[in-house]
């Protein structure tokens, strides 16, 4: 059954109005009808079994059958830091991380990313990477679109990064393993720091201690850096019982 997202003021209390690309999809590419049903969710982690009523490119009308908690939303905070890397491997990442149910995706820039726009011009790509986490979202049963935020610079993403119960910077040239970090305790809330193509910087890393995030390793093979994102963020949900 497919899944749409409405903000919460589009849901009344027998009936929901779907607009925009999503009407235009139900109506376009899926055709739907009068009739059919379909999955929508309020953003805020509730879903509504839904009975079309009207269909239009440019309004859908649906009856509410009924509404229960989503069960597609993680219990961890997941936090993604991603160095912004070349050509379209961001829109990889942030794709694979709202499946694997990451919570927000922060984009920053360090020493040796090679791409280097700025603020403006990156609002464009963010747009982007924001359909692309709704899409995610949608298809993988989401109760929550997750948050694709940027550009941050190097300090401000040590900064954001430090204030999560667990702060993970993953170091090609070693540290703690991620499992021993892990199992001290039960985590709500964990930050994930992904360098770019180069790595980090020894410099880079010392800034990181020093802001109070652990050095994690992956392992003894060097990883992509969109391998390392998806790699790590399925570790982390893995062993707080996200995935089965």
């Amino acid at each position: 059954m497919p899944k749409f997202f409405v903000d919460p003021g589009a849901v009344g209390e027998t009936s929901l109005i779907l607009t925009g690309d999503d009407a235009a999809h139900i109506a376009k590419t899926l055709r739907m009808r009068p009739g059919e049903q379909l999955t929508v969710c309020d953003g805020d982690s509730c879903d509504y079994v839904c009975r079309l009523l009207t269909v239009s490119p440019s309004q859908v009308e649906a009856e509410i059958l009924s509404r229960a908690p989503c069960p597609g939303e993680p219990e961890l905070a997941l936090t993604l830091y991603m160095a912004l890397p070349k050509s379209d491997k961001l829109d990889l990442v942030v794709q694979k991380a709202v499946e694997l149910g990451v919570s927000r995706v922060c984009v920053y820039r360090s020493a040796y990313c090679v791409p280097d726009p700025d603020r403006k011009s990156f609002e464009k790509r963010l747009q982007r990477l924001q359909r692309i986490a709704r899409e995610a979202a949608g298809q993988s049963r989401r109760g929550r679109i997750p948050e694709v935020t940027g550009l941050l610079t190097y300090p401000e993403m040590l900064q954001a990064a430090a204030r999560e119960e667990l702060s993970l910077f993953f170091y090609e040239r070693g540290g703690t393993s991620l499992k021993s970090l892990l199992n001290r305790r039960k985590y709500h809330s964990i930050s994930l720091v992904i360098g770019p193509e180069g790595g980090f910087s020894e410099e880079e890393h010392r800034l990181a201690c020093e802001a109070g995030l652990e050095t994690a390793y992956l392992g003894p093979r060097i990883l992509r850096c969109e391998t390392a994102a998806v790699c790590a963020a399925s570790a982390v949900m893995y062993h707080a019982d996200e995935l089965a």
